[in-house]
């Protein structure tokens, strides 16, 4: 098994690394191979929807998102971690994750997503509504744990002494490995779920 992991946060080593953290160091006891990229501090533009990835096959913006495609098509899972600024995940994981889903072609289906938001008080059950919306678009089951993907703490390392959110960090991986081998022995018995033609309907007439 493999998962990649993205963290939006830009601060090295800050809260959001520790819930990240948590979740590699249960992954790597269960065998589950992990690569972490950290883009929060990268220059990440919006997708500006010129259509060029279509053609392509990659983002016409040749940044982090390009380079995170290949990791994301190999793995078996997806973690998307950030801090929680007004409610929402931070700005540049969202440009990065618009990008990612959008301009890579491969198929989703059965790769395993999970959220994890971090905070020092309120939004984070907002934030986690908002990065499940990417998973739930493209057939790729969501991973849950004890209680919502959250962790809190605001200055650095303060996240270290929430029990429960480590907790919940340490059950998430532990659902997602169970359920991404699972997947695994499915497709091998029973192949992947029949698709049918995509039909678009626009609401305008």
């Amino acid at each position: 098994m493999n998962v990649l992991i993205i963290n939006g946060s830009p601060r090295v080593g800050g809260n959001t690394s520790i819930a990240v953290n948590e979740m590699v160091r249960i992954f790597e006891k269960e065998g589950t191979e992990t690569v972490v990229r950290q883009i929060g501090s990268k220059a990440v533009r919006g997708c500006i929807a010129c259509g060029n990835c279509l053609e392509k096959g990659r983002c016409v913006f040749d940044d982090v998102v390009n380079e995170l495609a290949p990791e994301f098509e190999k793995a078996d899972g997806l973690v998307v971690a950030t801090p929680v600024y007004y409610a929402s995940a931070n700005a540049t994981l969202i440009a990065c994750l618009d990008r990612l889903f959008y301009s890579t072609h491969f198929d989703k289906t059965m790769k395993v997503g999970a959220s994890v938001a971090v905070a020092r008080r309120g939004g984070c059950s907002a934030t986690f509504d908002e990065l499940n919306k990417y998973f739930t678009i493209c057939g790729m089951p969501v991973a849950s744990s004890q209680y919502w993907n959250c962790v809190h703490g605001r200055e650095k390392g303060q996240a270290q002494e929430d029990a429960e959110g480590l907790q919940t960090m340490r059950a998430l991986a532990r659902n997602m490995n169970f359920l991404m081998k699972s997947i695994a022995l499915g497709r091998e018995k029973f192949g992947l779920p029949e698709k049918e033609p995509w039909q678009p309907t626009h609401f305008i007439r």
